[in-house]
């Protein structure tokens, strides 16, 4: 980053927000000859590898054809770990899982996996080995940026004074994005009054491939499998939703009392477990905002919407943003238009507005249901699990779902390059 206060550069779209979501989507753009700026408050972390932490994604195998677009997937520094199976089921902490549950195999519907398990450490460490040196991109971090937009562009002023002139700002923020609320664009939120507990743990037996969704009263409890280390060959991740008092309570536990709950909600398939590493907690809450447009501004990733991570799909709903956009931005500079024009933001709008709500409504909806104890409520849920896991037409559908293809799966998101 330049140290003069006079300094100046154009770019065609500046991105504020270099976390997964930003800095993939800067990459793209990039890739495709589109000159963009990344900007961060927060330095980026070092290239080398940190200590494990426990954080891991699941990537959908539409996210994972976006990140190959972009460069970033054949940096990965290990290798991921493929989800090439899905058990579902209903019950209770300590119960004997249901012999009424779902399992859903990735050849089944003709795919490899129907996704991976990388570490954040490591989409970090390969985001970071993408981005410098790419032609068309700067990144700018740490810095502070203050963002000016009207019917003829955008002007980005950085801490030190350099001013960046460009088409289209992109929020990619985060949940509490200044950019969104400067641009006075609600949001509708809902609590659920549960904390989300992630982290690994490592576990007696190799769980080859297979991630568990079990159905607690109080919330889902979701085992990952995750790729090995030496000192800990069989590692799996855990996405545990709970009520507030009873998630704080067991993060005030010890390792070997916090290692039997995690094994008295998921069953004893893996045999022992001991907790890896450190444990992550937030608040559960949904949010979607009024609209993902401004002058000059787009809204992407969690700036845009907050979902319930029943599904695991938090971080895919944001690559599929960043498809949306990059194919409308790369569209519009590929035709000599204006990338940051109305147009270009309708169609943004159009594409992402409709598959955000669905997503929402669908995390929503799954919560409520699965999270009922009534007897009746519990009996038909675990009825209805048997049955689709007897119609294999269905379940295959569910499947290609739960890899993310579907309506909105074209272009990047099937593997088509920039």
């Amino acid at each position: 980053m330049t140290d003069s206060s006079h300094a100046a550069s154009l770019a065609e779209v500046c991105i504020i927000g270099a976390g997964p979501v930003g800095a993939t989507l800067g990459a793209l753009l990039a890739a495709a000859g589109v000159t963009v700026a990344v900007i961060d408050a927060a330095p980026l972390p070092p290239m080398e590898m940190p200590a494990f932490d426990g954080r891991a994604y699941a990537i959908a195998a539409t996210s994972r054809n976006l990140l190959d677009a972009a460069g970033i997937w054949a940096r990965l520094p290990a290798e991921p770990c493929a989800i090439r199976a899905i058990r579902v089921a209903d019950g209770r902490p300590g119960e004997a899982p249901s012999h009424l549950s779902l399992h859903f195999d990735a050849a089944d519907a003709g795919e490899e996996a129907f996704g991976w398990m990388i570490e954040a450490r490591a989409l970090r460490v390969a985001l970071n080995a993408r981005l410098p040196g790419m032609a068309n991109l700067s990144v700018f971090a740490p810095t502070e940026a203050t963002v000016e937009r009207d019917a003829e562009g955008a002007t980005v002023t950085l801490t030190n004074g350099h001013r960046i002139t460009a088409r289209l700002v992109v929020a990619a923020e985060g949940r509490r994005s200044p950019l969104r609320r400067g641009a006075g664009i609600g949001e509708a939120g809902f609590d659920y009054h549960q904390m989300g507990l992630v982290g690994a743990f490592a576990h007696e037996r190799p769980h080859d491939g297979l991630a568990l969704e079990q159905f607690l009263p109080n919330g889902p409890f979701a085992q990952l499998p995750m790729t090995g280390t030496a000192e800990h060959p069989n590692l799996s991740a855990y996405v545990w939703s709970d009520r507030t008092d009873i998630a704080k309570a067991a993060l005030d536990l010890t390792d070997a009392g916090f290692g039997r709950e995690l094994r008295r909600r998921m069953g004893g398939h893996l045999g022992a477990v001991t907790p890896v590493g450190r444990r992550w907690s937030y608040p559960l809450t949904a949010m979607h905002v009024q609209r993902l447009t401004d002058t000059r501004l787009a809204i992407v990733g969690d700036a845009a919407h907050g979902i319930h991570p029943i599904a695991g799909q938090g971080l895919n709903l944001g690559f599929r943003d960043v498809a949306a956009l990059a194919e409308a931005v790369i569209e519009a500079v590929n035709a000599g238009e204006d990338p940051g024009g109305a147009s270009v933001l309708a169609r943004y709008q159009a594409a992402r507005r409709g598959d955000n709500l669905v997503m929402l409504g669908a995390t929503h909806a799954l919560e409520r249901l699965f999270g009922n104890d009534l007897a009746p409520i519990r009996a038909a849920r675990r009825l209805g699990i048997g049955a689709v896991d007897r119609m294999p037409a269905l379940k295959r559908w569910f499947a290609r779902r739960a890899m993310g293809f579907g309506g909105v799966s074209g272009g990047l998101l099937a593997g088509r390059g920039v």
